[in-house]
């Protein structure tokens, strides 16, 4: 015991010893601040701190995902904020927010979101993910800066990119689908960026007074436009499809855009080409469109420029154009490519008549349906203007009455 104790340094050697060592630790530190370079020796402690974690401690990976890529809503973002809320019990803070723009349909369910700096945990085949949205403010138009953080083991970043990034945006399809209101965006050029409402036009092809025919052929090429990404792919062409409604006034030109909109799920993307000053920003536009949507343009045949390029990129978009002059319109708008079906909005017809009548009267048959059908075929009148007559009153005499008169004045 003597003799261990006998080989144990003293008190004022250990305190020599940690007074020479902290000297010259002092000179190394007064020399490596005065001479090395700052960019050196930032470089040289980062190396140490990364040595020096990774030794100990796992390394992790961030993915940053934020609201805008290129000035351009980011899809990854949007799916994100469309799935993370269904993980309720992963939540850190226990909090979730809860709103709903639906003022006509206070029934609705109710639109979720995630609290800012609120943490959220994932798993995908067995890995750990920790989710984290932020908020920074900007001085610019919206005033706030959201992004995700997407943190995992950095051994693991590579599958994550390519398989769980996949995962989250089928994910999000799919509940988009099921849940969300289809939305109508309109472009507001002094902050360049879409804003939409609920859409609220509740048209269906059940409701739709067309011939059936042509019913039957809109409906087969919806279905086969939206099964075929494959045969898109497989030719080369970008998955998307054109339409050209064409007609008079008041033929029910709009009422197939809702039509196709709500048997497709699609939001609409409703634009002013005059608004858009040169075909750069016409560009920019064009690309911020959301993938599954349709692309709006009225009245073409107004402000169309035939030097102007009108290309949608993306993947099972709809563009349609709609038109109460096809014949002024010019020939390169109207080939195949652009305008893949050219759908004629006539005036109203037998058919169509008793079509209204069966959905505004609740009613088959009647005495005066003989001579309305045969005023019909002789004058033009739009579904608008039979349906104004059919809706003043629920009494099918006074309504059918009132019709016949107004086909009388056309003759």
């Amino acid at each position: 015991m003597a003799s261990l104790c006998n080989k144990a340094p003293s008190v004022s050697a250990v305190f020599s010893l940690y007074t020479s060592f902290s000297a010259i630790m002092m000179l190394f530190r007064t020399i490596f601040n005065d001479i090395v370079p700052k960019r050196i020796q930032d470089y040289i402690t980062g190396k140490v701190v990364d040595f020096v974690f990774s030794s100990y401690l796992p390394s992790i990976f961030t993915f940053l995902i934020e609201e805008e890529c290129d000035f351009f809503k980011n899809t990854t973002f949007h799916a994100a904020e469309v799935y993370l809320p269904t993980l309720l019990s992963r939540l850190s803070s226990g909090k979730l927010i809860v709103g709903s723009s639906n003022l006509k349909n206070p029934e609705a369910q109710p639109k979720l979101g995630i609290p800012i700096d609120t943490k959220i945990n994932d798993e995908f085949e067995g890995i750990h993910l920790e989710w984290t949205l932020h908020s920074v403010e900007t001085k610019n138009f919206p005033n706030r800066k959201r992004f995700f953080h997407l943190t995992c083991e950095k051994e693991l970043c590579k599958k994550i990119m390519t398989e769980y990034f996949t995962y989250l945006a089928k994910t999000a399809d799919n509940i988009l689908r099921q849940c969300e209101s289809l939305k109508i965006y309109t472009y507001n050029r002094q902050y360049s960026c879409w804003l939409s409402t609920i859409f609220e036009h509740h048209m269906t092809f059940d409701t739709l007074a067309i011939e059936s025919h042509l019913k039957t052929s809109i409906l087969d090429d919806l279905d086969a436009f939206s099964q075929g990404k494959d045969f898109y792919k497989s030719v080369g062409r970008t998955w998307k499809r054109g339409y050209l409604l064409y007609g008079p006034s008041g033929t029910g030109k709009t009422s197939m855009v809702a039509a196709i909109a709500n048997y497709m799920k699609y939001d609409i993307y409703d634009i002013q080409l005059q608004s858009v000053k040169d075909d750069g920003e016409l560009q920019r536009i064009l690309t911020s469109i959301q993938n599954r949507s349709i692309f709006l343009i009225e009245d073409i045949d107004c402000v169309y420029d035939a030097s102007r390029q009108v290309s949608l990129s993306g993947e099972e978009r709809i563009i349609i154009f709609t038109t109460n002059h096809k014949e002024k319109l010019d020939p390169a708008l109207l080939r195949p490519g652009r305008m893949d079906i050219h759908i004629h909005m006539d005036y109203c017809t037998p058919y169509v008549l008793k079509k209204l009548v069966a959905l505004y009267l609740k009613i088959d048959d009647h005495a005066l349906f003989g001579p309305i059908k045969k005023l019909v075929l002789k004058v033009s009148a739009t579904p608008a203007e039979v349906t104004q007559q059919l809706i003043v009153t629920k009494n099918a005499n006074i309504a059918l009455k009132d019709l016949l008169r107004l086909l009388e004045t056309k003759t």
